[in-house]
């Protein structure tokens, strides 16, 4: 197999040197805090969504102490529009933990790194390759449909069994020497030639010798997750709204889906929306309207979400407090109070389109 891990690295490096990407913005001074930041974006992210994300982040959070030091919700308000919101949260333990228990420095070990929240093997293997000048060994998507493909690995890479041997193949293919370059490598290769799509195995290095341009068929690897029947799942939100055109907005818990960030109320099944809103202390003012319902996509469900506008009024005292629940009214094109979730953002545009 040492012949032919040396020529798959050593085309691969061949390749990078006249086509890889080097301009990227965290491939600019590669800091472990900056290569960890962009590696947790670009799970299940293209990268250029992430380049903004990612260039804001850091001129907020320029490094891990400063991460670790702000609000919960100043990291969310940052993070919004990015999705799959427990990175984020990781993210920010993560960083406190780096604080606290590493002396403010990122450990440079696969097991130490691996023990800090939100960060796999995958990851850790980037982190000590990317900024540690160490022998990382990296498994992300884009390598796993490379290798797949190289190898004709039959299978889902979701499954246990299909993981391990892609594992023992990236370490294999993984040299001792120029590790920085030969994981950017294989990553650039899998995100512009051996796309999902279309794969241009025309202009691939690895053509000669991949066993399934071979067989002609590489789009059939690797094979997809099984299809199940997502399931679906219905939310109320509650658009309430008060006399100055503010709406209220809740911080929800900080497990579950949309941990921690601010949204809508949702109506429970087993309330009418009058015993709702005498629980949360408000006066309904006019007959509520039904404003369009919209589908959101989540990996394991579908989300269907039906939005009611409600003009209302806090009685006295105020709506009823609840202390991990936190409500503020919010006036649309103002600053928000943290992170929120897409179909509330998109839902505030529209209300402020309506001003407008």
């Amino acid at each position: 197999m040492l012949n032919n891990t040396t020529q798959f690295s050593r085309r691969l490096l061949s390749w990078f040197e006249q086509n890889g990407r080097k301009d990227l913005p965290w491939q600019q001074n590669p800091t472990a805090y900056r290569v960890w930041v962009s590696e947790i974006m670009l799970q299940q992210t293209q990268v250029a969504t992430v380049i903004p994300y990612f260039n804001r982040f850091m001129q907020q959070f320029p490094d891990v102490k400063s991460l670790a030091a702000a609000l919960q919700d100043e990291v969310l308000k940052y993070w919004s529009g990015l999705g799959y919101y427990m990175r984020a949260r990781n993210l920010h333990r993560a960083a406190q933990q780096v604080i606290n228990e590493h002396e403010g420095q990122f450990p440079a070990d696969l097991d130490s790194l691996m023990s800090l929240p939100g960060i796999g093997r995958s990851t850790a293997g980037a982190i000590l390759a990317l900024a540690c000048g160490q022998r990382g060994v990296i498994l992300d998507g884009n390598v796993k449909r490379v290798l797949a493909r190289y190898h004709a690995v039959s299978g889902w890479p979701g499954k246990r069994v299909v993981a391990d041997q892609l594992w023992l193949l990236a370490d294999e293919h993984t040299p001792q020497k120029r590790v920085a370059e030969y994981t950017q490598a294989i990553m650039d290769l899998g995100a512009t030639l051996c796309t999902r799509t279309k794969p241009g195995c025309g202009l691939c290095p690895l053509q000669g010798k991949c066993l399934a341009f071979a067989a002609g068929n590489p789009q059939d690897f690797p094979q997809p997750r099984p299809k199940t029947r997502r399931p679906v799942r219905t939310a109320q939100f509650l658009i309430l709204q008060n006399g100055q055109g503010e709406v209220l907005l809740r911080k929800r818990p900080d497990h579950g889906i949309w941990g921690g960030l601010w949204s809508f109320p949702e109506l429970p099944d087993h309330l009418s929306l009058d015993m709702y809103c005498q629980l949360e202390n408000l006066s309904v003012l006019e007959k509520h309207k039904k404003l369009a319902g919209f589908k959101h996509q989540f990996t394991h469900f579908e989300l269907h979400i039906k939005p009611l506008l409600i003009q209302a009024e806090a009685n006295a005292n105020g709506v009823r407090e609840m202390e991990e629940q936190p409500a503020v009214w919010y006036k649309a094109g103002t600053e928000l109070p943290g992170g929120c979730p897409a179909p509330v953002i998109q839902l505030l545009n529209q209300i402020e389109e309506s001003y407008s």
